[in-house]
Parts: structure tokens; sequence; C-alpha cells
């Protein structure tokens, strides 16, 4: 089954969200759970957590993805922020039982002049305090484009995080087609050997999830600037490869690329019709 969807504003409730998604042709969505660049949130309502799980079942809904707040840095040199970070995301993982079964995905953070080996060292300690063995939610790190002092721009810096995880059945990746693009993984000419890295290094059991973007830069540029399918340096044809491509088959798909609801459908419209069953 063709998996995808689109980042929807999840300020009416699961079930509005659920709604809207079935809408635009889609059978799973991403939302932030809240403030993006901030902290704040609304706390959700069970009842319509109950109603979405039903409905969704219903229409053939897949694996939806939350996305933590950019905010949210666990390897920051600040203490007081690890400490929020910590705060932030043991609330989310929480709310997100109330969806069970589903993605919590989140940036892995900024080491900021501390170095990768620093950097790292947090975000394990971070993992191991934060994720607990009874959750029913798997937390993904996503693939970054490296921009700065981020984290996770080499799929071997992934790996020495979840390599050092203790309850390693709980995590996993979310890779960015923009995102690695812009950290020089050429999936346009080299898709094969991109997976075959990724499967090498961290293995594509471990690969749950992907963020369908198109970059307004160049490969290895570190920018990170996503554009809407086609209207990019990745392209078409590389998508339609990519998205057909057996290590990324059945896995639920979210377009991240700056559009409306209205272009969001068109794109989920060009890529069913691009996919192969």
């Amino acid at each position: 089954m063709f998996t995808i969807g689109c980042h929807l504003s999840s300020s009416k409730g699961f079930l509005h969200m659920g709604k809207e998604a079935v809408s635009l042709g889609a059978n799973t969505f991403q939302f932030f759970t809240r403030n993006p660049r901030g902290f704040s949130s609304k706390e959700p309502d069970p009842k319509d957590c109950e109603e979405f799980i039903k409905f969704w079942s219903e229409n053939g809904g897949g694996k939806i993805v939350a996305h933590a707040p950019y905010t949210l840095n666990a390897c920051s040199a600040e203490e007081k922020t690890r400490k929020l970070a910590y705060l932030l995301m043991s609330d989310d993982l929480k709310r997100m039982e109330l969806v069970p079964g589903n993605y919590y995905n989140f940036h892995p953070g900024s080491h900021v002049k501390q170095g990768v080996e620093k950097g790292i060292d947090y975000i394990v300690e971070f993992l191991n305090n934060v994720i607990t063995p009874e959750q029913q939610t798997t937390v993904l790190l996503e693939t970054m484009a490296g921009k700065g002092s981020e984290i996770g721009r080499t799929f071997e810096e992934l790996q020495a995080i979840i390599e050092r995880v203790e309850h390693k059945e709980k995590i996993g990746v979310c890779m960015d087609t923009c995102h690695i693009f812009d950290g020089g993984y050429d999936i346009i000419n080299d898709l094969d050997g991109v997976f075959e890295q990724f499967d090498r290094i961290i293995g594509l059991n471990k690969l749950y999830a992907v963020h369908v973007n198109d970059s307004k830069n160049i490969m290895g540029s570190h920018k990170d600037r996503h554009e809407c399918i086609g209207k990019g340096n990745i392209g078409i044809e590389a998508f339609e490869r990519f998205i057909n491509h057996k290590a990324v088959k059945g896995l639920p798909m979210i377009l991240e690329t700056p559009n409306d609801l209205p272009g969001y459908k068109q794109e989920i419209e060009l890529l069913k019709g691009l996919y192969k069953e």
C-alpha cells in the first residue's frame, strides 16, 4: 500500500486531522505536538482521540507521525535547555499513548561548539532517560542537512546514537529527502548506493518513515530549504525512483513542502500517479 500524506495543523484535534487527511486523498499525516517555535501546547481530548482511532481504522489509515517542536534541543550546552527538552518529550510521549502505536519524530539537536561526540553523549543520555519500555510510540531520529552544528548530518552520526540507546526496539529513523540531498547523499544518480550505505551503517529495519521534500539547494549545500515536488533540484524523475524503491515500500511518506492544503492535494495526486503497485 502506498502510504502518503502531509503536515497538518493539530489545533482542532485528531479527528479533524484525520478527516482533513482523507479529504486530501491521504492515508497518513504529520502534526506538531506543540508550537513548533515555542513550547505551548493544547491538551488532547481523550474522546477525540477515541473517535479518531475508530475513524482512521474505518478509512484505512496508516501510521501517523508526531513532530517535536524545533526548540527541543537534547544536546544543548545549557543544562536548563536539556532539562526542558526532557520535560517536553516526556510529556509528548505520554500524550501519544492516547493514539498508541505511532511515531514521534525529532531533530537530534545542535551541539553548539561542544563537538559532535559531546553532543551525541547528551542525546544518548537524554533518550535513555525519556524512552520507557512500556511506551507504544516509536521515537524517530530525523536525518539532517548539516547546517551549523546539527547532529544527524550523516548516517554514522545517527548510528552512533542508536547503538547506545537501551530500548532499541523503541528507536528508529525518519529519512528526509531534502535533508539527505543537502547533506551530500546523491539520491538522484546513486539511490541504490545511498540505501545500501544506510543499510550497512544503520540497517533498513530501522527506517520507519520518510519526509518527501524537494530542495531549493544543490546537493551538499547543507542549507535545508524545502521545495515543492518537482520544482527543486531533486526533480520528478528522482522522486519516482525514490518512492518506488523497495527500501521504502509501505513506509509512511510525509510531505513538508511549502504548500497550502490544495497544493498538498495536488502533490499527493502527483505522487500517487508515479507510484507503481
